[in-house]
């Protein structure tokens, strides 16, 4: 194995990226690849990378400083690409380096949780709602959030209404993380937030640039309480948000040209 160091990340090839070899039954398969960022999730991120790899898209995992055996846990796995933090960056920017590294290759990117939280299955279902011709954000709308903790139920409200008052649309589940977004304008946004905080910050950004957002319902998975490994914790991330959309806010107030900004389309698919 071949190990390269770089200014922002340390770059490790493990074999050859996977083959991208479309599913007929996909559209768009070929223009598109996967980034799972993970951070401490030696547990949960062999399953998910292998099952994401079933679906015949290039895999590229972001290791964002993991001080656990994440990275031991991906080496072994043939067939994707790792990136590596020298040192925890946040998601935001864990996404980026993703994103960046495939956008000159692939027109999407799929990005989901390491956590084992969203279902790799799904992935057809966020594919098939691609616009043909412009660029959108495709977000996997969480269904059976009753049995997700306490806080990502009030989370979820309290993002979905601040999002759509600095300026993006009405969303029912603006926190989630498993989306597509379009190459190369999303990550050539000028989004400030690099930690968890991003997801959110991405969404204004891309409304006030006319980049539309359709949801489409996905399942979820929450591990039992003691089980499940959470980056989240609610004070110090409720005062991170409250930071970043009062900065959007104060933005949009004061820019008469956001005044009228929302998404130029904006829609739930339901499944047949």
């Amino acid at each position: 194995m071949k190990l390269k160091f770089f200014t922002t990340a340390s770059m490790i090839n493990i074999n050859q990226p996977h083959e991208n070899t479309p599913d007929t039954d996909t559209p768009n398969s070929g223009s598109i690849a996967v980034v799972i960022p993970v951070y401490n999730h030696a547990g949960t991120i062999a399953a998910v990378i292998r099952k994401t790899l079933s679906h015949n898209l290039p895999v590229i995992v972001v290791d964002d400083g993991s001080t656990d055996n994440t990275y031991e846990a991906v080496q072994s796995i043939p067939g994707i690409q790792v990136l590596r933090h020298r040192e925890n960056r946040g998601k935001g920017a864990a996404l980026l380096t993703g994103m960046r590294e495939v956008a000159g290759k692939y027109r999407w990117a799929i990005c989901l949780d390491a956590d084992g939280q969203h279902n790799p299955d799904d992935i057809p279902d966020l594919i098939a709602a691609l616009p043909a011709d412009r660029a959108a954000v495709i977000i996997g709308k969480r269904r059976g959030m009753e049995t997700a903790p306490w806080t990502s139920r009030f989370g979820r409200k309290f993002s979905n209404f601040w999002v759509w008052v600095s300026g993006a649309a009405l969303l029912a589940d603006s926190q989630s993380g498993f989306r597509i977004y379009p190459l190369p304008e999303i990550p050539n946004l000028d989004v400030a937030a690099k930690r968890y905080q991003y997801e959110l910050e991405v969404l204004v950004k891309a409304a006030h640039r006319g980049i539309g957002t359709i949801e489409v319902p996905v399942s979820v998975n929450y591990a039992p309480m003691g089980q499940r490994i959470s980056h989240f914790r609610p004070f110090r991330d409720f005062m991170r948000n409250t930071a970043t959309f009062s900065r959007l806010i104060t933005r949009r107030v004061f820019s008469p040209g956001l005044w009228r900004t929302r998404s130029n389309e904006t829609g739930v698919m339901q499944k047949p």
